[in-house]
């Protein structure tokens, strides 16, 4: 299928690994053309130079995006560079994991700003330039955590949550002027800092890490984690024309870890 992505101009937050990444790298492979950002400018840079050695057109910038001012240069910066903007793909890492008596007050307040501020602000930013663009997508990436609470990740199973409210509330208000939003729920998904956790626990537990990671699978049916190129493709089909009737959705991409109905 033809997603008509080529030459569509995509900002993708936290994006120098991972699921950021692999967004990145797809829907430039498809032919858009990307702007990425990292807290760090190493990442940003070997990011940058991996995506064009696959022939991706991508530019980035470091930006950390639990600053306001960082985003909003982020989003400056990614419309001078690729002259407009038509996709913008939200995305941001972990807050500490634990349970309610394990992790701080200010754990809370940086969670806030890492998980739900910081796309307030990217999305503020972008509207207008959005707004101009050709057909226009917006897509969250969210967590499995907004259906099912994880146990001992109380700040992500709270804070995450609230990107569901955002996506219902944008799909109606931004719909009308030809935006669509929607976001996804990506399940366990083999990235950098997942196998660094299992080889951590294997470590610990005298373990193997396949056995590790086979313990991490066990509720999952499909029995394996995610490939970030999986989570990846979900997104440029949502952030594509293809998807042109699809707008205020949750999409799991899970493995069907998810138990509930809805």
């Amino acid at each position: 299928m033809n997603l008509g992505l080529r030459g569509k101009r995509a900002l993708v937050t936290a994006s120098s690994r991972g699921i950021g990444f692999a967004i990145a790298r797809r829907l430039g492979l498809e032919g858009a053309r990307v702007y990425i950002c990292s807290r760090s400018p190493e990442r940003v840079e070997k990011a940058v130079e991996r995506l064009r050695e696959l022939g991706v057109e991508a530019y980035g910038s470091p930006a950390d995006i639990t600053r306001r001012e960082d985003v909003e240069r982020l989003v400056r910066d990614a419309v001078e560079r690729l002259g407009g903007l038509d996709i913008l793909v939200y995305n941001t890492g972990g807050p500490r994991p634990g349970g309610f008596m394990s992790v701080s007050l200010e754990d809370w307040e940086y969670a806030t700003r890492l998980l739900l501020l910081s796309a307030v602000w990217v999305t503020h930013y972008a509207l207008p330039y959005l707004e101009k663009g050709r057909d226009p997508a917006i897509v969250y990436v969210a967590s499995v955590a907004i259906r099912e609470p994880i146990p001992d990740l109380i700040l992500s199973n709270v804070v995450r949550i609230s990107l569901a409210g955002l996506v219902r509330s944008l799909a109606r208000e931004l719909a009308p002027r030809g935006i669509r939003v929607n976001g996804i729920l990506p399940g366990l998904t083999r990235t950098e800092r997942v196998v660094e956790i299992a080889e951590r626990r294997a470590r610990e537990e005298g373990r193997s890490v396949e056995e590790v990671i086979g313990e991490m699978v066990r509720d999952v049916p499909l029995g394996r984690m995610a490939e970030p190129d999986e989570i990846a493709r979900v997104v440029a089909f949502l952030a594509s024309p293809a998807a042109s009737y699809v707008n205020g959705a949750m999409v799991p991409v899970d493995g069907g870890l998810l138990r509930s109905v809805f």
